[in-house]
């Protein structure tokens, strides 16, 4: 059974483990890179963790016989807090279409949730097809915003949201 450890600065360098395997796995599904993140302190990895549990922000770690499988976080948007955003979400291969997926995200959705937020929202890349499916199973739809994937210009990043009332 997976469960779910929120990430705070005791649990930085198994973050930091996941974060990176994620970066290597998936480099389009995020807006940093593998080489930019491994160059990173364990100072670096404790703030970046302390920084994923305060009132305004949340991260989890899925965890299964003995290893971390998954990462998600959520931040209320600093202008609009009714608005949350789903960011760094990654199961690893061995753990996709077994459910970490959903309970990562129906965490995040809770946090929010508790947090007064209305709507939750995130970006996916144009050519993250698993990605748009799933998310779309899960009553996420696209908004019609698109930008240019940061570090690509030739992918599309599309948000796509949820009301959580």
């Amino acid at each position: 059974m997976v469960i779910l450890h929120q990430i705070t600065p005791t649990l930085s360098t198994s973050y930091k483990t996941v974060r990176l395997r994620a970066l290597k796995d998936t480099p389009s599904a995020f807006g940093s890179t593998y080489a930019r993140e491994s160059q990173f302190s364990e100072a670096d990895w404790r703030t970046r963790a302390a920084n994923l549990c305060t009132p305004h922000s949340i991260g989890y770690l899925a965890y299964h016989q003995g290893e971390y499988c998954g990462i998600a976080a959520g931040f209320l948007d600093k202008e609009v807090p009714q608005n949350a955003e789903l960011v760094s979400m990654w199961v690893a291969s061995t753990h996709r279409r077994t459910g970490t997926g959903k309970l990562l995200v129906d965490a995040i959705e809770s946090w929010a949730r508790l947090s007064a937020a209305h709507t939750l929202r995130l970006m996916v890349t144009n050519t993250n097809l698993a990605a748009i499916s799933f998310y779309e199973r899960l009553g996420f739809t696209a908004t019609g915003r698109t930008e240019p994937y940061p570090n690509d210009p030739n992918l599309i990043e599309y948000e796509m949201s949820k009301s959580i009332l």
